[in-house]
């Protein structure tokens, strides 16, 4: 399951402008709706690409959207160039002594991408010049991370709960916290003064920036909180849980990721489907079928355009599976 927060938002009118406008907004919903649903009906291509030898476990779209980098358990970082609709793969990033478990682009700059590994360090990367620009090396096995939108600094989580802060240009850490339970996920707000964590009891911790003082704690989920993702427009954010309120058929929720306009949010998980919904109602939009489960999903920064990588397969194909991404929404031939 998934839950998505709103920020805030005009105070409502009463009586009779009220029921007026939430009859015009229900319709106009409705008719962007169909929009979107005739939209990927011709849209709903989707390109395979082999990035790795082994399985994916993140994917991440440059800030103008003409690169796709892919993290792989092989330890490298692959990157793809995209020309219209052709995404040709453009060299690969070596360096990393253990599995690359999650990446990030910087916010601003197209070129400057981070990575976490199981290694103990964080790279930072150049894709014009093709190198590595930096390693910092940190205190334990890193399982994720997050660059602030002002790009200064970069956020790294550890198997050990310990969030370390790094200066993104000297390359030096200015601040650790330890914390006390299960860290799932970390992430800047866009305004660049909230720092969020997800946790193991379902929850959200919300943190002042550069103080890291806690303001809030809203209890998300009855399950594990897994990932938070925040919507581009500054509206609203997203949150998966391993939760299974609705039925049978419900996963936990591995990854989301919101379209650039806000008006879409992908999740997936071990279901065999990527759910596409509209924000505003919660309406299906459309389902990407998928034959093994899905652990990363990001949309492209200006495009109806989903990069996603599932699990490798259990069966006799998997060699041939393994290590590769996909992107959706291409137009239909």
């Amino acid at each position: 399951m998934y839950c998505v927060e709103h920020y805030c938002g005009p105070t409502s009118p009463s009586g009779r402008l009220r029921k007026d406008r939430r009859h015009h907004q229900g319709v106009g919903l409705s008719n962007r709706l169909d929009e979107l649903q005739t939209y990927f009906k011709s849209h709903n291509k989707t390109r395979d690409h082999q990035a790795h030898s082994a399985k994916v476990h993140s994917v991440g779209w440059s800030c103008d959207g003409r690169r796709l980098a892919s993290g792989s358990f092989d330890k490298s970082v692959a990157i793809f160039y995209l020309d219209k609709d052709r995404l040709t793969k453009e060299f690969i990033f070596r360096g990393h002594g253990g599995s690359v478990d999650q990446l990030c682009w910087h916010a601003s700059h197209p070129d400057l991408l981070s990575t976490a590994s199981g290694d103990k360090s964080v790279r930072i990367w150049d894709a014009r010049s093709q190198k590595c620009s930096a390693t910092i090396v940190t205190k334990g096995e890193n399982i994720n991370i997050t660059w602030s939108p002002d790009g200064e600094t970069i956020a790294v989580g550890n198997k050990e709960d310990l969030v370390t802060f790094i200066d993104a240009r000297t390359h030096k850490v200015k601040a650790e916290e330890q914390f006390s339970f299960e860290v799932n996920e970390i992430s800047w707000n866009k305004k660049n003064n909230l720092f969020f964590l997800t946790n193991g009891q379902g929850c959200i911790h919300i943190l002042s920036y550069p103080e890291l003082k806690l303001l809030h704690v809203l209890k998300a989920h009855p399950g594990t909180c897994i990932c938070i993702e925040f919507d581009p427009t500054g509206r609203y954010f997203a949150t998966g849980s391993a939760d299974a309120l609705v039925s049978l058929l419900e996963w936990p929720v591995r990854t989301i990721s919101f379209s650039h306009d806000g008006r879409l949010l992908a999740s997936a998980s071990e279901d065999l489907v990527i759910d596409i919904g509209e924000v505003e109602t919660g309406e299906k939009v459309v389902d990407i079928p998928v034959e093994a489960a899905t652990f990363t999903v990001a949309w492209h920064p200006t495009q109806y355009l989903l990069a996603y990588a599932c699990d490798d397969k259990d069966s006799y194909d998997r060699k041939r599976d393994a290590g590769s991404l996909k992107v959706y929404g291409f137009p239909s031939e």
